[in-house]
């Protein structure tokens, strides 16, 4: 823009101006400009001396373009508040203090000391109302410049700021999150540990009635009944210390983990009667990072879908540029409204038993996993979940 506006004093209201002086002027400001920008993007952090140090650069060279063009006279002496004002925006309080002194020494110097635009002996040629004519127009020109660079100035701000503040919230939700997380992973793994010795004295106790009682039938199947309970949970504990100890990234097909979750879904759920829709030519071969606790869950938001109504649920799946959606509709009474906006957090459920849990488990290993599950009341009754997973990027050579 400086030099637009230098090539236009020159050649549109024919000023007399060193034209190579201020170009090279200009050039030395393209250079650090194109320094500062790299040193910005750098993965060094930047101090403020150093940031102030580059303001007081880009003052001292404004200042010499000034110097050649009118000085204070020049209308666009106000040019001097960019690095002022870029100082007040990313330094602190004692460095802005310092620019500003730098900006009015050198405004000062500009009333005294600068070569002006137009020469004393070309008087005859400009009369004092052309002149004051080319100050005005100078003074607009700088109104639009000033006004542009305001504008752009406060809206790159403003959006800095609310990104910033949206990061900062995401990023204390999070916190909340792992937090939550964490506590619950902390009192299930002392329940976990404190289950082991009840179980043990059931499993004792069981084997000793069974013993005192070997002619009561109906009481030895009850027995066995509850041996086989116990025997479930504690093979449930150990596998759950398993899950935690071997949960690493294993990549896969979709249709190959679908498959497995279905499976192991069907074994859990023997009353729950679905319809898996056939899945978009591609999609079944389409390769994904699994784990045990994204198995794990996918079996939550199945489990959520026949505890609503095990009959009628409908399985669908529909693939994007980089990830792939799979749906869930179930035929239950739906979400209430009342509580839609509190889904995923815990201790909130919308069954009449249950703890809560499972839908903020969910949500938070999906989201680990750079995935996400949403909730919606489908048009023709029950609930629709969508559960979004990334794809795992072709490797073109691979074979």
């Amino acid at each position: 823009m400086l030099g637009g506006a230098l090539t236009f004093a020159v050649y549109g209201l024919h000023l007399s101006l060193d034209v190579w002086l201020m170009g090279s002027a200009l050039a030395g400001l393209a250079i650090l400009n194109l320094v500062t920008y790299a040193r910005l993007h750098s993965r060094w952090p930047v101090t403020e001396i150093e940031l102030f140090s580059q303001l007081c650069a880009d003052s001292v060279i404004f200042g010499f373009l000034l110097f050649n063009a009118g000085g204070a006279t020049n209308p666009f002496i106000f040019i001097l508040l960019i690095p002022l004002l870029s100082a007040a925006a990313t330094l602190s309080r004692r460095f802005v203090i310092l620019m500003a002194v730098v900006v009015i020494l050198l405004y000062t110097t500009l009333l005294q000391v600068y070569r002006p635009m137009v020469v004393a002996e070309q008087s005859h040629r400009h009369s004092i109302l052309n002149l004051f004519d080319l100050h005005v127009t100078g003074m607009w020109i700088n109104f639009l410049f000033t006004s542009v660079l305001v504008t752009w100035s406060i809206t790159q701000m403003q959006q800095a700021l609310k990104q910033r503040e949206q990061t900062l919230q995401q990023e204390r939700e999070r916190r909340i999150q792992d937090q939550q997380l964490l506590s619950l992973a902390t009192m299930a793994a002392g329940t976990a540990h404190e289950l082991g010795t009840p179980l043990s004295t059931m499993r004792i106790t069981l084997s000793e009635m069974a013993q005192d009682h070997p002619q009561d039938s109906t009481l030895q199947e009850d027995i066995e009944l509850m041996q086989e309970q116990v025997e479930r949970c504690s093979e449930r504990l150990q596998q759950l210390a398993r899950q935690v100890r071997d949960d690493t990234p294993c990549p896969s097909t979709f249709g190959t983990f679908l498959t497995q979750v279905l499976d192991e879904w069907s074994l859990m759920r023997p009353d729950a009667e679905f319809e898996l829709v056939p899945l978009p030519p591609g999609l079944s071969q389409a390769r994904l990072q699994t784990f045990i606790s994204l198995q794990q869950a996918l079996l939550n938001l199945l489990n959520n879908a026949a505890d609503a109504n095990p009959k009628g649920i409908e399985i669908s799946a529909e693939g994007e540029a980089s990830h792939l959606k799979l749906k869930i509709h179930d035929r239950g009474a739906g979400l209430p409204l009342e509580q839609a906006d509190q889904l995923g957090k815990p201790f909130v459920t919308t069954k009449g038993r249950g703890l809560g849990i499972g839908l903020f488990l969910t949500a938070t290993t999906l989201a680990q996993h750079q995935g996400e599950v949403r909730l919606y009341n489908h048009p023709e009754g029950g609930t629709l979940t969508e559960v979004r997973l990334p794809l795992l990027s072709e490797d073109p050579h691979h074979a």
